[in-house]
């Protein structure tokens, strides 16, 4: 696997650039998040939800829509499992990172997905990226040994835990709030996850950057 940069044409059926935002307060809030030495997700932080950018955010990218924004940050260079909502994420690159990616129309009738098929990108540090809903993606993942800290723009409420079951079809892929999710056999899931991933892991550090 190639890692290409977010400006190459491959990126198009992914997502976009964002662009004509100050994502500078953005940024240097996400810089005070916490390091881990595994990887941490929250789903919203207030301080990243107090920027500036926050609020351009909501008014026109999510078109005064409710929005939530957390972080994902840590060390990781394993895909271990893909992960689709019903809307766009918008990922703000805190540091650089690689972003893996697929297509949910590539999932098969029973659920599973060859992870042949997926791509991936680097994300500059201070570079934002829109994902579309069709776009099938997991945590990010590091460049060499450092840290990576992404912020993670949402609709209101993402992720949050379920009310109800979920248990046929389509529906049993349902793990959180607006969150479908798909793990590798490899990538130590909860117990009860939808196990649909075929093929190898990847991991970023035998990729060609």
């Amino acid at each position: 696997m190639e890692i290409r940069k977010i400006t190459d044409a491959a990126f198009c059926k992914y997502g976009r650039i964002i662009q004509g935002y100050d994502f500078g307060p953005l940024v240097e809030a996400l810089k005070r998040t916490p390091d881990y030495e595994g990887m941490a997700y929250e789903a919203s932080v207030p301080e990243l939800e107090a920027s500036s950018t926050a609020a351009d955010l909501r008014k026109k990218t999510y078109g005064e829509m409710p929005i939530q924004i957390g972080y994902c940050n840590g060390i990781n260079y394993k895909l271990n499992a893909v992960e689709y909502h019903k809307s766009s994420e918008i990922n703000v690159a805190g540091t650089d990172a690689i972003l893996i990616l697929g297509l949910l129309q590539d999932i098969t009738d029973d659920y599973t997905y060859d992870t042949a098929k997926m791509e991936a990108f680097l994300i500059p540090e201070g570079c934002a990226v829109e994902l579309y809903g069709t776009t099938l993606h997991y945590a990010p993942c590091s460049v060499g040994d450092g840290q990576f800290k992404v912020a993670i723009v949402l609709p209101a409420g993402t992720n949050c835990p379920l009310e109800e079951g979920h248990a046929e079809l389509e529906d049993s892929l349902i793990t959180a709030k607006n969150k479908w999710l798909i793990g590798h056999p490899e990538g130590g899931l909860a117990a009860g996850a939808h196990i649909g991933l075929t093929g190898k892991n990847p991991d970023v550090r035998e990729c060609e950057l």
